[in-house]
C-alpha cells in the first residue's frame, strides 16, 4: 500500500496542510488561526499549543486520525544553512527552531508541531529542502563591496520538486542535468542548478535579482542611496520599496496580472512596457546563468503562479529560449514536494542527512584583511 503522509506549511495567520496517499493528495486545508488569539504571544514558538490544537480540531472534523500517517513532512525555517536533502527531525532541530535565535517567523513551527505529533505517534517525522538550504560555489558569494557576500535565499523547496519532474520527463536522474529554474510569483527566484545542486541563485530576501510582481529586484545603487538621505522615507519606507511595494506594484499600482492584461488590451502604452520589461529582467538573468553552468542547460524550467500566465512564457522563450528548451509548471508544489520528500526517505531512494546545527558557509577564513 502507498505510504500515508501528512504535509504541512504554517503562515503568519494560518497553516496550510494536506493528506497523500502516495502521490495522491487526498485531502488539504488551510487552517485560519485567530490573529488577536496570536498576537496574545510574547514569542512565535508560543504558538505551537494554540496551533496544534486548531490543526487537530480540523482533522477530526475530518475524520482524519494523525495516528494513521506513515510520516510527517514540514516546511520549517530557523536552521543554519545546510546542505539540501531531507533530514529527520532531530533535537538540534528542535533547539533551533524553538529558540528562535535565527528568526522570529511562524516558518519555525513546522518542524515543532511535526515533532510534536512525530512524539505522540511513533512515526518520523522530515524536513525536505528546508528554507535555509544554501550550496552555493564560492564563486557565486562573492561582491564588490567586502563584507556584503551573496547567500541562498530562493524558493529552494518548490524550486528542487520541479528540477527533479524536469528531469524525470528529460527521461535521466536529477544529480545528471543542470537547469535554470524560474519560481515567478508574488516573490521571484531564479537558479542555477548543476548535478544536483543549487550553486548560484538570487537573493530573495535581500533585493538581488530580476523584478517580481511585488518586489524591486535590482536597481542601480547610488540613486537608492540618494533615496534613503533624501529625508523623505525611513528606513522601514525604503525595505518595503525593495521587498513588498516594488516591481509591478512601483510601476503600474497592482500586481494583479488579469488587471495589467487587461489595461494592455485597452492601449495602455506603459503597461505594455512594463509587462514586456518583466520577462525581459528575467530573460537576462536566465542568460547570466547559463554562463554559471557553461552553457550546458538541459532545460529552462519555469514554475509559480505567473507561469501560468502563457504570454509571459512566450516572451521568456523569444528572449531565452535558444538557450535550451522550456518545461513549464504553472503553479507551486510545496506541498506535494513535502509528501515526495518524506516517500523517498521511507522507501530508502534517497539518503537522509543529519543536521548538525554547523553552517554549510560562515565567511571566508582566507578573505584580504585591511
Amino acid at each position: 500500500m502507498a505510504h500515508r503522509i501528512f504535509t504541512l506549511s504554517p503562515g503568519s495567520t494560518s497553516t496550510k496542510l494536506a493528506v497523500f496517499d502516495g502521490t495522491e493528495q487526498v485531502f488539504k486545508a488551510n487552517v485560519q488561526h485567530d490573529p488577536a488569539v496570536l498576537k496574545t504571544f510574547a514569542r512565535v514558538s508560543e504558538q505551537k499549543p494554540y496551533r496544534v490544537d486548531t490543526i487537530l480540531g480540523l482533522l477530526k472534523e475530518n475524520n482524519i486520525d494523525i495516528a494513521s500517517m506513515d510520516a510527517f513532512a514540514a516546511y520549517s525555517g530557523g536552521l543554519v544553512s545546510t546542505p539540501g536533502g531531507i533530514f529527520p527531525v532531530n533535537d538540534k532541530i528542535l533547539e533551533d527552531c524553538s529558540s528562535g535565535r535565527l528568526m522570529e517567523h511562524p516558518a519555525i513551527l513546522g518542524a515543532q508541531i511535526i515533532g510534536d505529533f512525530a512524539e505522540k505517534t511513533g512515526k518520523p517525522a522530515f524536513l525536505v529542502n528546508p528554507p535555509d538550504v544554501d550550496e552555493f560555489d564560492d564563486v557565486a558569494r562573492v561582491c564588490g563591496i567586502k563584507g556584503i557576500y551573496r547567500e541562498s535565499h530562493v524558493h529552494v523547496l518548490n524550486q528542487k520538486e520541479v528540477a527533479m519532474r524536469a528531469a524525470a520527463e528529460l527521461g535521466k536522474k536529477y544529480e545528471d542535468c543542470c537547469f535554470v529554474v524560474c519560481h515567478v510569483g508574488g516573490g521571484l527566484s531564479i537558479t542555477a542548478q548543476k548535478y544536483g545542486r543549487i550553486v548560484d541563485g538570487n537573493d530573495v530576501l535581500n533585493g538581488d535579482g530580476p523584478m517580481a510582481p511585488n518586489r524591486s529586484g535590482y536597481v542601480p545603487l547610488l540613486p537608492v542611496i540618494k533615496m534613503c538621505f533624501s529625508g523623505k522615507y525611513t528606513e522601514d519606507d525604503m525595505k518595503k520599496k525593495v521587498s513588498k511595494t516594488g516591481g509591478l506594484i512601483s510601476l503600474l499600482g497592482t500586481d494583479n496580472m488579469l488587471e495589467i492584461k487587461k489595461r494592455i488590451e485597452d492601449g495602455d502604452e506603459w503597461a505594455k512596457l512594463v509587462y514586456e520589461n518583466f520577462a525581459y529582467q528575467l530573460a537576462k538573468y536566465i542568460g547570466s546563468y547559463a554562463c554559471v553552468m557553461e552553457g550546458k542547460v538541459d532545460a529552462i524550467v519555469m514554475t509559480g503562479g505567473v507561469s501560468n500566465d502563457k504570454d509571459f512564457i512566450e516572451n521568456i522563450r523569444k528572449y531565452a529560449g535558444w538557450i535550451a528548451p522550456l518545461i513549464v509548471y504553472g503553479g507551486d508544489f510545496e506541498m506535494e514536494a513535502l509528501a515526495s520528500g518524506a516517500i523517498r526517505a521511507l522507501d530508502g531512494v534517497e539518503e537522509t542527512k543529519e543536521y548538525t546545527g554547523v553552517p554549510v558557509w560562515n565567511g571566508f577564513p582566507f578573505e584580504y584583511k585591511d
